[in-house]
């Protein structure tokens, strides 16, 4: 395994910024947007198109918007403290890992901060190692508050939320009958569910086009679960 990658998952300072991690990686874009389409189907699905008036049109889209408006910014929220939080326990591990009296409680530490998988093949000489250069490294300055990248991720999470809603609403904005605009906005919705499971499996080394069918159904079942529940 390359030794930056290793020392990376121990304490992200010990690899130069560009190599640290994305704004929002892979999968946190494809979770905010599964879960920002879900939000906004439990609206569109519950609209009767049999007695949906423009009236009912327009407050149902104002109700979805204002849904994921409000998810979007706790998202975000919970966003920056996880953030704060990953970047305290990077903190713990180096300590913990500085002040371990012997070589096995260190390498037991590292190996807990690493994959399973990359811990399983690591020798005994490459944990120590990153112990070594571990020690090497200057006090980190923990920061307890919100960097410029902690922010800007919380607010990527918030648009994606929000402005996932806007092709799911767009038919109801300009097609006049409520049952096509329905149809119309739930054939977008699939297609939306279904591309985030393919590019899911394209992420995971996975079957593109059975994940894209088997997200698709989960987004169908949980929309449903949501509404049965009073969602």
């Amino acid at each position: 395994m390359d030794r930056a990658a290793t020392m990376a998952a121990v304490h992200p300072s010990a690899v130069p910024r560009a190599e640290r991690r994305r704004v929002l990686e892979p999968l946190e874009r494809l979770s905010e947007i599964l879960f920002g389409l879900i939000m906004a189907l439990t609206f569109t699905t519950t609209l009767s198109v049999a007695t949906a008036g423009r009236e009912d049109v327009r407050e149902m889209l104002i109700g979805a918007l204002g849904c994921n408006i409000a998810w979007g910014f706790i998202d975000a929220v919970f966003y920056i403290l996880g953030t704060l939080a990953e970047r305290h326990r990077n903190l713990a591990i180096l300590q913990q890992v500085r002040a371990a009296t012997g070589a096995e409680r260190a390498r037991a530490l590292i190996a807990d901060a690493l994959p399973a998988a990359v811990a399983s093949i690591l020798r005994p000489s490459d944990f120590d190692f990153v112990r070594q250069q571990l020690a090497m490294l200057p006090e980190p300055r923990t920061r307890f508050t919100p960097t410029w990248l902690d922010l800007k991720g919380a607010l990527a999470v918030f648009l994606i939320v929000v402005l996932i809603t806007i092709p799911v609403a767009l038919p109801f904005l300009f097609i006049p009958q409520a049952h096509l605009a329905l149809r119309v906005s739930n054939g977008i919705a699939l297609v939306l569910l279904f591309a985030t499971g393919y590019f899911l499996a394209q992420y995971a080394g996975r079957p593109r086009i059975r994940l894209g069918l088997i997200m698709t159904l989960i987004g169908v079942v949980l929309v449903a679960a949501t509404i049965a529940l009073g969602g």
